[in-house]
């Protein structure tokens, strides 16, 4: 489920979370895409799943749709993404 609302981390500005726990390859990055393309440029969109195929699917998945990985990293189970939507990406 997509939230609207705006956070901040340390250093990275959110515009949008999604909750990915639970699901499995390829819903996370399904989920993710879908997303993205409602974003405009230069806005940051956070993923956390428990979906271990993630860390090798989600930067491969932003490398291939054109936007940038800015960061990722696991609390507990979870893995967590910060994904920011590129200018010319798909």
């Amino acid at each position: 489920m997509a939230e609207s609302t705006i956070e901040r981390t340390a250093e990275i500005r959110v515009d949008r979370s999604i909750d990915c726990r639970g699901l499995l390859c390829p819903m996370p990055i399904v989920k993710t895409g879908i997303e993205l393309r409602s974003l405009a440029p230069g806005q940051v969109l956070k993923v956390v799943t428990t979906d271990r195929g993630a860390i090798a699917d989600m930067p491969a998945f932003v490398e291939d749709t054109g936007n940038s990985l800015l960061e990722w990293h696991q609390d507990g189970r979870d893995l967590v993404f910060y994904i920011r939507k590129e200018a010319q990406s798909e």
